[in-house]
């Protein structure tokens, strides 16, 4: 009796332990694996869904149709109407190829789907879901038409936003390529040293050179026992290292404001390292560096790496934009944002509203703050040597006849090939309404030779449209 007793004890507390490893193994599943493999986009149970449910259109800011679906014959077709132009905002959906894009990232909204849970299970088998929600992008169609034309035949990203909401009227990446094309033109887009897949808006990392020197001036205003004027005699050697202004032009006394109006490598490297790395970092984490920026694609993080050793000429460097320092065109738009936005740095958006098949908005994106960059003060004297470094330097191809425009130039030294170009800005700087960045990628041109005047057309487009 005592053996067999033992034995019945034995495989209850077996079969106690089988039970218990279930449970958290399912649990593990439920709470940390369930949701990535549910929202894989070669998950087969979404494409079964997506054979029975209508998937949702993309619309832009006015209403305009970019994506649709309809039946034809068992299964659902994904129409773009505009093919390359969202290639790198809206993404794509094909059962071959997966998703990306708002495709991807709102996969669920777009098919109604609701989360995996028992009840929601059974409410489907009850009352299927037939038709997907509708997303509002912020994007205008004419904007973004427009941007992609001023890039075309160009590598580059332009980001066109509004400071106040963080709406993104104009987002462009190039090269770019055919969505509906995706099936004979995969094997060439993929084996193209170009990257057309990558969007270079908020994935590509770029030195920002001399447009890092509004965030620079921003850590020189906050800081104490700063001298702002500095001898420049075209050049500086920093421990060995000779660091030279454009064409060597010495540009002799200057203050702050002067020094960034000529855009004076000379004197930022020498107010850099008064700040010292510990204070231009921290300035740089609250224009967010360093940090992820919620956003409804996929984002890099710009990075700057002040907390590992740096020397006086990494510091230097670091101060005009070379140097570690790696920012994305989404980044440099936000930043010229806070700086527009009184030192308010808001979240950006790129979908405003999910539209339920019945018409009532199911969620909607509001403005959200993201950082407090810098104090009001602060923010407005960049911002007026902002617009002075328009109305008489190196950013003069921007200016724009009756609007006041503020903006920055940047020419980035390029390891691996020619100088980007660079411009960041704002319009109009009393109240403003836009804020841009451009980089044209190994384009060999200064900031204000090859990205001003497209920043200036792409602004004075839009002067007129958003309001």
């Amino acid at each position: 009796m005592d053996k067999e007793l033992k034995r019945m004890i034995r495989v209850f507390v077996s079969i106690c332990i089988l039970f218990i490893g279930l449970i958290v193994y399912l649990t593990y599943f439920q709470v940390f694996t369930a949701s990535s493999i549910k929202n894989n986009s070669y998950n087969k149970r979404l494409w079964i869904d997506e054979e029975n449910i209508k998937r949702g259109m993309i619309l832009d800011r006015n209403g305009k149709i970019l994506a649709y679906s309809e039946k034809e014959g068992d299964s659902m077709k994904r129409h773009y109407n505009y093919g390359r132009l969202y290639s790198h905002v809206i993404g794509y959906s094909f059962r071959e190829y997966g998703k990306a894009g708002l495709e991807s990232s709102y996969n669920n909204e777009l098919l109604n789907l609701s989360e995996n849970t028992p009840l929601n299970e059974i409410k489907k088998i009850v009352k299927p879901n037939s038709e997907g929600n509708t997303l509002k992008l912020t994007i205008d169609h004419g904007l973004q038409q427009y941007a992609s034309d001023l890039l075309e035949g160009k590598k580059g990203a332009i980001v066109l936003m509004n400071p106040q909401t963080g709406e993104i009227y104009a987002m462009v990446s190039k090269p770019d390529f055919n969505t509906n094309k995706l099936k004979e033109d995969w094997k060439s887009i993929v084996e193209d040293p170009d990257s057309p897949f990558l969007n270079r808006a908020t994935m590509g990392l770029y030195a920002p050179g001399s447009t890092f020197k509004v965030v620079t001036s921003v850590a020189a205003l906050e800081s104490s026992n700063i001298d702002y004027t500095i001898d420049c005699e075209g050049s500086v050697n920093i421990n060995g290292y000779t660091l030279k202004d454009y064409n060597g032009k010495p540009h002799g006394k200057l203050n702050l404001e002067e020094a960034l109006v000529k855009s004076c490598n000379v004197y930022f490297s020498q107010l850099g390292l008064q700040v010292g790395k510990d204070k231009l970092g921290e300035v740089s984490e609250k224009f967010m560096i360093n940090k992820k920026i919620p956003f409804d694609l996929p984002t890099k993080k710009s990075t700057f790496p002040f907390n590992s050793v740096m020397e006086k000429t990494e510091i230097a460097a670091s101060s005009i934009g070379q140097g570690k320092i790696l920012v994305t065109p989404l980044n440099m738009a936000m930043i010229a944002s806070a700086i527009a936005n009184r030192g308010v740095m808001v979240e950006p958006v790129l979908v405003k509203e999910v539209i339920s098949p019945e018409g009532e908005i199911v969620k909607s994106n509001d403005t959200k703050e993201l950082s407090r960059a810098t104090d009001t003060f602060t923010a407005n004297e960049v911002k007026n040597m902002m617009v002075e470094v328009v109305q008489r330097g190196t950013g003069k191809n921007a200016r724009i006849n009756n609007v006041r425009v503020a903006g920055k130039t940047g020419t980035a030294e390029n390891p691996t090939g020619k100088a980007h170009s660079w411009f960041i800005g704002f319009v109009p700087a009393e109240d403003p309404k836009l804020a841009i960045s451009v980089v044209l990628e190994s384009e060999g041109s200064t900031g204000g030779v090859g990205a001003a005047p497209i920043a200036k057309q792409l602004m004075a487009e839009a002067i007129n449209k958003i309001h």
